[in-house]
C-alpha cells in the first residue's frame, strides 16, 4: 500500500514539474518575435497545440491553466509584458480572449484522433485554431466597440503566421 502511495506522489510531481516546463516553453515562445507578414509572429499559439497534441487535453489544459495564473500572478509570461504592464491588468486588456482561447485551443488538440491524412489533420488543427481567435474577437469587440474592424485588427493580420504554424506542426506530427 505504500508502494502504491509513493508511486502516486511520484506521479503528481511528475506532472506539476511537466506543466512548469510547459509553462516555461509558452512563455519564452511569446517573447520570441519573427519577422513575419503583415506582422511579426510569435510561436505561442503553436506551443498552445503542440501542448495539447503531446500533454492531452487534462495535462494540456492544467498548464495552460497554470500559465494564465502565472500571468495574472504578475509574472511577465505574456507576449509583451513587461513592457506593456503585467498581471491582471494586462490579462484584461486586449488580448484576455485570445488568451482565453488556448484553453480551448488546447482541450481540443488534445482530444483530436489525428489519422495518416494529413488535410483531415490540417482541417483538425485549423478548427482547435480558430477558437483562439473566436474568443478573442468577442473579447476586442466588447472591449473597443463592434463599429471597430474587428477582424481585420484581431484576425486577418495573423492568418499567414497561423497557416504557418499549422503546416509546421502537421510536418512534425508524425515525428511525436
Amino acid at each position: 500500500m505504500e508502494l502504491i502511495k509513493n508511486i502516486k506522489h511520484i506521479e503528481i510531481l511528475k506532472n506539476i514539474f511537466i506543466c512548469l516546463v510547459g509553462t516555461a516553453i509558452l512563455a519564452l515562445s511569446s517573447k520570441i518575435k519573427i519577422p513575419f507578414y503583415p506582422v511579426p509572429m510569435t510561436m505561442q499559439t503553436f506551443v498552445v497545440l503542440l501542448i495539447g497534441v503531446i500533454l492531452g487535453w487534462k495535462l494540456g489544459v492544467a498548464t495552460i491553466s497554470l500559465y494564465l495564473i502565472e500571468g495574472v500572478a504578475g509574472l511577465p509570461v505574456f507576449s509583451g509584458t513587461p513592457e506593456k504592464g503585467i498581471g491582471l491588468i494586462y490579462f484584461t486588456g486586449p488580448t484576455m480572449g485570445y488568451l482565453l482561447g488556448f484553453l480551448v485551443t488546447c482541450f481540443i488538440a488534445g482530444k483530436i484522433n489525428f489519422s495518416n491524412n494529413i488535410l483531415i489533420n490540417f482541417f483538425k488543427l485549423t478548427f482547435a485554431t480558430s477558437f483562439i481567435y473566436i474568443f478573442g474577437v468577442i473579447w476586442l469587440g466588447g472591449l473597443i466597440g463592434w463599429e471597430k474592424p474587428i477582424f481585420e485588427l484581431g484576425v486577418k493580420p495573423f492568418l499567414l503566421a497561423e497557416l504557418f504554424k499549422i503546416i509546421l506542426l502537421l510536418l512534425i506530427l508524425p515525428k511525436i
